[in-house]
């Protein structure tokens, strides 16, 4: 791609140069916020996720103030304002409302709707969005419009803007379509993957073992020398760290989040340090941390074993497990019986797992000698789907960072389009 053939400097950092005829604004000019209060009755509610809007999905958390919402019209730019759902926004193609936690932004007829769709979900206009935020713990981080209305961005023509978002619109869609295909493969292996464990955590290894009825639905039959118990009989569960923005430092001690765990595994991309911890809450090597409230009910659950000793501790929305069973076999376990109990911590409200839930999840469990081996044999097992797995997800990364540079590039002018 080209570069325009005249620069000038904007004088804003997150922008650095631009092309010579765009004009540098505050984000206040090209919209008005609406404020308007209506009823999930008159219209209907609406979910603002990171892939943008759409009819208000099942698996959300849901207030029950249904009556006082923001109403939003279609072509509207909606925006989580909270920096727990950084990046969650869009364009709204439907009438509808939204909670209060949401901004509400009317494009005004300078600017075109589909660029302001890819400019404001830009990395560069998020991180700066969430810049100019205030709060008192990180995670609920939260950007007023009142603040958000004076971020500084480079404005082309009308005409510009449309040749912008009709080339955006052709290059992101092919790299969209290639990511869907490596999400496909990763849920058909994911799918493989718990049938497997399932198979192993409640029948065990021996095909020509004497089998009982369990008593609990998703268990089944188990071998006749196998016992129920709650989990909480299994080891203890600690709530993690609450912390605030300005106890943030460059280097210290890790604060694992939910972000830190992609599929079932420990990963440190985006990480997040405080200076000190109080010892009780430092994790230890065998560890199992869980995600113990989220917006999503999907990610509510999700876990990973500690596999080496860290200077970590966990953040406010996890859990540790410190198993007294095998711990491999514990985190294979926790893994199956979590997703069997959705509907005790997805509510129509919030989605949490409390130590008072999961302590009443009813497991198998057999003696050491024998989840050690299940935990031994799904271990050799899982190592094949993990590395297809990883590679999928390694594929799907390099694909959304190209699509982000291509997007930042071309709506800050560092490359020119036709």
């Amino acid at each position: 791609m080209e570069r325009y053939s005249e620069y000038k400097e904007s004088g804003v950092k997150w922008l650095g140069e631009i092309p010579s005829h765009w004009e540098v604004k505050r984000l206040g000019s090209f919209f008005s916020e609406r404020k308007e209060k209506v009823s999930d009755q008159d219209y209907a509610p609406l979910s603002v996720t990171k892939q943008g809007i759409f009819p208000q999905l099942e698996n959300v958390a849901k207030t029950n103030d249904g009556d006082n919402r923001k109403l939003v019209k279609e072509g509207d730019f909606v925006i989580n304002s909270r920096s727990d759902r950084k990046g969650s926004s869009g364009v709204s193609e439907l009438d509808g409302s939204v909670s209060l936690i949401n901004l509400v932004l009317q494009p005004r007829k300078t600017i075109f709707g589909p660029f302001c769709n890819y400019l404001l979900k830009s990395y560069g206009f998020i991180e700066e969005n969430y810049r100019n935020g205030r709060g008192i713990v990180a995670d609920l981080w939260t950007t007023r419009y009142n603040e958000m209305k004076m971020i500084k961005v480079a404005m082309p023509s009308l005409e510009e803007q449309k040749t912008i978002s009709s080339y955006l619109d052709t290059a992101t869609s092919e790299i969209d379509k290639a990511i869907a295909m490596q999400q496909k493969m990763i849920d058909l292996l994911n799918e493989r993957k718990q049938i497997i464990i399932q198979n192993a955590v409640t029948k065990g290894l021996d095909e020509n073992v004497e089998m009982k009825e369990s008593g609990v639905e998703w268990i089944g039959r188990i071998p006749k020398h196998w016992e129920v118990k709650p989990l909480k009989y299994t080891g203890t569960f600690d709530n993690g760290l609450t912390y605030s923005p300005n106890e943030i430092v460059e280097d210290g001690v890790l604060v694992i989040r939910s972000s830190n765990i992609q599929y079932s595994k420990l990963i440190f991309d985006d990480n997040v340090f405080v200076e000190i911890a109080p010892q009780s809450l430092m994790v230890q090597r065998g560890d199992i941390i869980i995600c113990s409230r989220n917006g999503s009910a999907d990610l509510v659950g999700k876990c990973a074993i500690v596999e080496e000793n860290i200077n970590a501790t966990f953040g406010a929305f996890m859990m540790r497990y410190t198993p007294n069973i095998d711990n491999r076999y514990a985190f294979f376990l926790l893994q199956t019986a979590i997703g069997s109990y959705k509907g005790l911590f997805s509510t129509s409200t919030i989605n949490q797992l409390t130590k008072t839930i999961i302590g009443k999840m009813k497991v198998p469990l057999t003696e050491m000698s024998e989840q050690q081996q299940i935990a031994a044999y799904l271990d050799s097992k899982m190592q094949r789907f993990d590395t297809a797995i990883s590679n999928c997800q390694r594929q799907i990364t390099l694909l959304k960072e190209r699509k982000q540079i291509i997007i930042n590039e071309v709506v800050t002018g560092k490359v020119r389009v036709s």
